[in-house]
């Protein structure tokens, strides 16, 4: 197999285990969220489609890494610091570049800064095993079987632009309201679109739990 195909065959996977990640993690919120309130709410981390990108990084961490280790209480720690360290830094440059957090940790016991705690770094080390002892091997045997089929190739082409746009366009339309709540003009097109078409009532409905600092 040519070293362009091996890569190729990387991304594809990877792009996968992102997205399939997102698509977990949102369920997971909602879940958890109604066990705790007994009412639905939306979790999404994009404006389009339920998506909690969090979850989709943490588990290409898992994903790129975990298969390496053997012993499972290595499995357990080695999880627990990956899957702080991704909300750290996700809760980290949501703050510094939209000015909001999603989640705030600041009463629980030993937590960093708000942005993780002990708790959720348990929680992620038990994602972890549960990961690699179950959703990995499966994971790796339906990708495999997909990747060269060309009908896979092309819905995976139409998702990946998908995904492009959403990302941009959530991130676009929160740096946007940041600078609404800063008083700050439209100064071009771009930010004239996103006032008329992304609104704070607009973000407000989507974003529902994130909080503004």
């Amino acid at each position: 197999m040519k070293n362009e195909d091996k890569i190729s065959i990387k991304i594809f996977k990877l792009f996968w285990v992102f997205v399939i990640g997102c698509l977990i993690g949102y369920i997971m919120e909602v879940m958890l969220n109604i066990f705790r309130t007994h009412n639905f709410e939306t979790r999404q981390g994009l404006i389009y489609g339920p998506f909690a990108p969090v979850y989709g990084l943490g588990m290409l961490a898992f994903y790129i890494i975990l298969p390496y280790v053997n012993k499972w209480y290595h499995i357990f720690w080695i999880s627990g610091i990956l899957g702080g360290v991704t909300e750290y830094f996700c809760s980290y440059f949501q703050e510094r570049w939209f000015g909001t957090i999603s989640w705030d940790y600041t009463n629980l016991f030993l937590n960093l800064n708000g942005r993780t705690s002990i708790m959720y770094c348990v929680l992620w080390g038990i994602l972890g095993i549960i990961f690699i002892k179950l959703i990995y091997p499966f994971l790796e045997m339906i990708l495999n079987k997909l990747v060269n089929k060309f009908s896979i190739k092309l819905v995976t082409s139409f998702v990946a632009v998908f995904m492009i746009f959403n990302i941009s366009i959530s991130s676009l339309a929160a740096q946007r309201q940041y600078e609404r709540r800063e008083n700050i003009k439209a100064e071009n097109e771009i930010d004239i679109f996103l006032d008329k078409y992304y609104p704070d009532e607009v973000l407000d409905k989507v974003f529902v739990n994130k909080i503004e600092k």
